[in-house]
């Protein structure tokens, strides 16, 4: 975190944020580190401290949407589960939509898989919103969206990827539960009172495998926690879930998730993010491992 509000956009926001009454002119600013795509600053207020989220315009993602209708909506339908922060304000401005909850007071997710496990578990069993994406829903599906996003990459990538591309096809099974639809480590903030997710930007309604594979995911885990979970942290993840049924649903759709993410990896790659390629490797020997 930086201990000023240094960039332009935030110097503006927090003028916005001071006539609507959100803040002081007094409020302390600092950035926050670790957002891919929005900025975000935790403001403190006297003895209060918000985020302000600020989204990104014009930011388009083939597998993480970045819409902040969807966080609002989230958040709101959230109220009261403990499971993410409680909502302050939401409005337009010319710098783009600005979202605003509570500050979290608490560590972004290091170790404990378990205990991820118990908090998607308990977002899994809730009813989505109306209105929500709907998450790809078997392996053609994952197959199809992948291969939209191989369009985008290199040529030699996508043609590596296409040599990995599994074989087993899994059917669709029509879930229909509330996904987070982002929970890497960076999402995941934990205190006193367990863990709560953030950064609600791309939830989802559909099979609770799409969450699973995503914190599972070695390339996620590198990219925010700097490595990969070992064997036994994921085993611990998939027994606190306690669910057979969803386990062995994820173990036969594991190799279609691996592969999607792998070619995710390579359109970041050819988006310019230098990090990539290492993430892409990590997926393919998890794919190949199998």
């Amino acid at each position: 975190m930086q201990a000023s509000l240094s960039e332009s956009a935030g110097t503006r926001l927090a003028k916005l944020l001071a006539v609507r009454g959100v803040t002081t002119a007094n409020a302390r600013w600092a950035v926050l580190d670790g957002g891919r795509t929005n900025q975000s600053w935790r403001v403190t207020d006297g003895s209060h401290q918000i985020v302000i989220k600020l989204f990104a315009q014009g930011a388009e993602n083939p597998l993480f949407p970045n819409d902040p209708a969807r966080e609002i909506q989230a958040l709101c339908h959230l109220q009261g589960h403990d499971l993410a922060p409680r909502l302050v304000d939401h409005f337009a401005t010319p710098l783009g939509q600005c979202v605003i909850y509570e500050h979290l007071h608490g560590v972004t997710w290091k170790s404990d898989t378990a205990k991820v496990a118990q908090v998607l578990k308990r977002l899994h069993r809730l009813d989505a919103p109306e209105g929500l994406r709907a998450t790809p829903d078997g392996s053609l599906a994952l197959r199809h969206q992948a291969e939209r996003i191989l369009q985008s990459c290199a040529p030699s990538g996508a043609d590596w990827a296409q040599r990995l591309r599994p074989k087993a096809e899994v059917a669709p099974i029509g879930a229909a539960c509330l996904l987070h639809g982002d929970p890497v480590p960076g999402n995941i903030i934990g205190d006193s009172r367990g863990l709560r997710l953030i950064d609600w930007q791309c939830p989802g309604v559909g099979d609770p495998c799409e969450d699973i594979a995503i914190f599972l995911s070695p390339a996620m885990q590198l990219a925010y926690r700097g490595k990969a979970l070992a064997e036994g942290e994921k085993q611990t993840f998939l027994d606190a879930y306690d669910d057979a049924k969803v386990i062995k649903r994820y173990t036969n759709l594991a190799p279609w998730y691996h592969w999607r993410m792998l070619a995710y990896c390579l359109w970041q790659t050819a988006n310019g993010d230098p990090q990539a390629d290492i993430r892409a490797k990590a997926e393919a020997r998890a794919l190949e491992a199998g």
